[in-house]
């Protein structure tokens, strides 16, 4: 059994919800787990239940963006814009952007870019400055994008820590210089969100505003 949990993310110029990231988790026994494999699940399958979580979150009404994870593999696959562009219809007017987890290739991301601005929607390069989102491999993709999301909690795990100030403001460079907007993800604390402030990012998201929970 599959079930998305939500994460909320907060616009700190008011204090208000300005959306909510959505995260697959997959029950085993007693609990929710993060699955080993995403394609354990079809991506229809995961449309499906990304509809009822917007249904549950009542965001047609509120008009509260949720965000969605694509993969690599999912962003190869020449059906996926298909179920994307279907499934936005039957949640509209309920905002939904598409999140690229790995650095898409320079076609791909024009691809995307096309047909998600088309339907209504917007495209994130999420995790930033970590894995294969360094900016060599996503500075071609930067001028078709609307947001980038920072995930202090990726150095955290891996012990790299001191280097987000530094890191913070060099992608908060990047995103004035693109005019893209910037969600800062693992905020846990005041420290953080005064870390925030000081680079001027409004939308955070992290265990100080909540943990991933279902809708």
């Amino acid at each position: 059994m599959y079930k998305f949990f939500v994460q909320p993310q907060v616009d700190e110029t008011d204090h208000s919800i300005y959306g909510y990231e959505v995260l697959l988790r997959k029950r085993q026994k007693d609990t929710w787990t993060l699955p080993t494999n995403f394609s354990e699940i079809s991506l229809d399958d995961q449309a499906k239940l990304l509809e009822q979580t917007a249904a549950a979150l009542k965001t047609s009404l509120t008009n509260k963006v949720i965000a969605f994870n694509l993969n690599h593999d999912q962003i190869e696959n020449p059906l996926t814009l298909g179920v994307i562009v279907a499934l936005k219809k039957r949640i509209n007017p309920s905002a939904l952007t598409i999140e690229l987890t790995d650095a898409p290739t320079l076609e791909e991301v024009q691809r995307y870019s096309i047909l998600l601005h088309q339907n209504g929607m917007q495209l994130v390069l999420d995790d930033v400055g970590t894995g294969t989102n360094t900016y060599e491999n996503i500075k071609d993709a930067l001028p078709y994008v609307d947001q980038i999301k920072f995930a202090m909690q990726n150095l955290r795990m891996s012990g790299e820590a001191n280097q987000i100030p530094e890191l913070l403001a060099f992608w908060t460079k990047i995103a004035r210089n693109y005019r893209l907007d910037m969600v800062l993800e693992g905020v846990e604390d005041q420290h953080d969100q005064a870390l925030a402030a000081k680079f001027g990012i409004k939308i955070h998201q992290g265990y100080l505003y909540g943990k991933p929970m279902p809708a």
